[in-house]
């Protein structure tokens, strides 16, 4: 028998914990007779085992036993049972058992209160990001009603802007504030450009015909509504909308109008 193999196994401390069967105990008990080197590692376990449960451990071996006759019926003189003499003070491991079961519960409730802590952090998050999407919300129906009062007042030109050659399909409608030099695009009617490509505004005069250019529509994908604001102080006459390359071009591609509307001589 190797002896150290025998002792690195971990049976010596099953042994101790009281967990291996009758035949096993009886073995393990032949051995440490047979060998001193094994009955000194169970000494040792048995010593480490009783400085950890010593604060909880019952005090009195007597008193424990006296209490589990009475539980079961027996008086006190009753010999019905005997314990075996031993070198081991089984009724300490009650105490060893005793601390197991308390720290698997402080383990419980510092696992459970994490995830209580989580659960409240994950509902202030969500709670944080519905109370943005409400602000969100909010401010996107005060810009609607901001420009639906815009677009009905009776001093707004409205330009209605029609599809032109090849895309009678399109249309867009211009909203011109005079008083303030602002034009509120509705381009809804347009489909969206080409990779690389962007729409741009045209002012217009006719006679003679000189385009001028207000800008490139250049978050047309990221909008939602299709409305844009954009400023315009000129004369204007007329508006038009082409496709040009990013960044825009110095005159329109006419081949690529899209729309034009003739501003109306009264509001």
């Amino acid at each position: 028998m190797n002896v150290k193999e025998y002792i690195a196994s971990g049976i010596l401390e099953l042994y101790v914990a009281g967990v291996l069967s009758e035949k096993e105990n009886e073995e393990v008990y032949a051995n440490m007779i047979m060998h001193e080197e094994i009955l000194n590692e169970v000494l040792k376990i048995e010593e480490a085992v009783l400085k950890l449960t010593s604060g909880v451990a019952p005090a009195s071996y007597e008193s424990t036993l006296k209490i589990i006759k009475e539980k079961i019926g027996l008086t006190p003189d009753n010999d019905l049972i005997s314990l075996p003499e031993s070198k081991i003070n089984w009724f300490n491991y009650v105490g060893w058992a005793a601390s197991v079961i308390l720290s698997a519960g402080l383990i419980y409730v510092m696992i459970s209160n994490n995830d209580l802590k989580e659960h409240i952090e994950t509902v202030e998050t969500e709670k944080e990001f519905l109370e943005q999407q409400i602000e969100l919300a909010q401010d996107d129906l005060k810009e609607a009603e901001n420009l639906l009062a815009i677009m009905r007042d009776k001093d707004i030109i409205a330009v209605p802007l029609a599809g032109q050659a090849a895309f009678q399909d399109t249309y867009a409608k211009v909203y011109w504030d005079k008083a303030t030099n602002a034009i509120y695009l509705d381009a809804q009617g347009l489909p969206e450009p080409p990779e690389g490509k962007v729409y741009q505004l045209w002012s217009l005069t006719l006679n003679p015909l000189t385009p001028t250019s207000l800008g490139v529509i250049a978050n047309f994908e990221s909008d939602d509504n299709k409305i844009f604001t954009i400023e315009n102080p000129n004369a204007s006459e007329a508006f038009g909308i082409t496709l040009e390359p990013e960044g825009g071009s110095p005159t329109p591609t006419m081949e690529q109008l899209y729309t034009l509307g003739v501003v109306s001589s009264s509001p």
